[in-house]
């Protein structure tokens, strides 16, 4: 399994291109900004881009999925419990004061226990609302790409809209059920284990 992360836009948000080493086959995972960086990258891999996948659907996950779209020629998949937020992404990046291009609708849905295929590469869908209604994370091949459910010590905000305290904390107990040396690749930050979040991560005293 081949992992590149590229950190992009003023947020500083981590877009991941994962491929299967033998086919080449890959997926985009979060392509927030800098879509010239991930299509570069894509490019100089000579991958093949399946699927562009969003971990949810704020501005800062989604900016260039259009373009990353448009270069790939891979179909755009989310949950559909965020399609209020990805219709107005354009408007919520507005607020904070950055301009998003128009962002293609959605080509499928992912749900809880769906699987995506890369080469001999399987992922699984994990539906973990709280940060938005429909965050998902995919977990397989030894590691866990969670978006802005988990980070390196902490967890994703609750006061955005469709945030919600009592559903993050769910998703948090589930995730800290995987196996304690999943790797976890989070939408901030560096990556760090489920095993170190079980020891170390404030919101163990929230639960």
């Amino acid at each position: 399994m081949i992992i590149k992360k590229l950190v992009v836009g003023p947020l500083e948000e981590n877009s991941y291109v994962v491929a299967d080493e033998k086919t080449k086959q890959a997926l985009v995972i979060d392509p927030g900004d800098e879509p010239d960086r991930i299509i570069e990258l894509i490019k100089n891999n000579a991958f093949e881009v399946k699927a562009v996948v969003c971990t949810h659907a704020h501005f800062d996950h989604i900016g260039a999925v259009g373009d990353v779209k448009k270069a790939a020629g891979a179909k755009v998949l989310i949950h559909e419990s965020d399609m209020e937020l990805y219709r107005g992404a354009k408007d919520q990046a507005a607020f904070w004061g950055y301009d998003l291009d128009d962002i293609p609708e959605p080509d499928g849905f992912l749900n809880e226990g769906d699987e995506v295929r890369i080469g001999n590469l399987t992922f699984k869908v994990l539906h973990t609302p709280g940060h938005s209604p429909g965050g998902i994370c995919l977990y397989g091949e030894g590691v866990v790409f969670t978006g802005d459910t988990l980070f390196q010590g902490s967890v994703g905000r609750t006061d955005f809209h469709g945030g919600d305290m009592a559903k993050l904390k769910e998703s948090f107990k589930r995730l800290l059920k995987l196996p304690e040396d999943t790797t976890v690749l989070s939408g901030h930050g560096p990556e760090t284990t489920i095993g170190r979040e079980k020891r170390e991560n404030f919101f163990i005293t929230e639960l």
